[in-house]
């Protein structure tokens, strides 16, 4: 009885290691599969409809857990607005915003997609983006603060981004 006691205890420990690794895997997987995608000629901003390629300014996607490809957004405005709405926020997984220090204003690169959580935002900038004002957004706080000298406004962290916030402008 005792030998078997351990050979189930050990079968157990090699399931449950075999399970554990394969969350890992899967994990690693979705990371890889949730990156920034290219904004194509035509795509429409997920929550106002408008072509996210005709307007100037920072734009913005995300990931959610359900869902099977990126959300994409015409401007950060836009991309916070959808993911700060309680029923949404719970089920974001990756969000992805242009580094604004990296491309031009008027057509930002979809190869300067930065991690939308690790960037730092400038609020009520006279810049404008898709309807009017947008969050500026960068991969260094640096050149966040050298927009708000040069454009106004306030800094943020993503953390720091609230619904508040969004509709005042600061």
């Amino acid at each position: 009885m005792r030998v078997l006691n351990k050979g189930l205890v050990g079968a157990l420990f090699l399931s449950l290691a075999a399970l554990l690794s394969g969350c890992n895997e899967q994990s690693a997987e979705q990371q890889t599969v949730q990156r920034a995608m290219a904004i194509e000629s035509g795509e429409e901003c997920h929550l106002c409809g408008m072509l996210i390629g005709n307007f100037p300014g920072p734009k913005g996607q995300l990931y959610e857990r359900g869902h099977q490809g990126s959300k994409k957004f015409c401007s950060t405005r836009d991309l916070f607005a959808y993911l700060l709405d309680p029923e949404h926020t719970h089920n974001v997984q990756s969000v992805f915003v242009h580094d604004m220090a990296v491309t031009p204003w008027d057509h930002p690169d979809d190869e300067t997609f930065i991690d939308g959580r690790q960037a730092w935002y400038v609020l009520g900038s006279s810049r404008k983006g898709a309807m009017g004002p947008t969050l500026a957004s960068f991969k260094h706080k640096t050149d966040a603060e050298a927009f708000a000298s040069q454009y106004g406004g306030k800094l943020a962290s993503f953390s720091e981004v609230t619904l508040e916030r969004l509709s005042h402008g600061h």
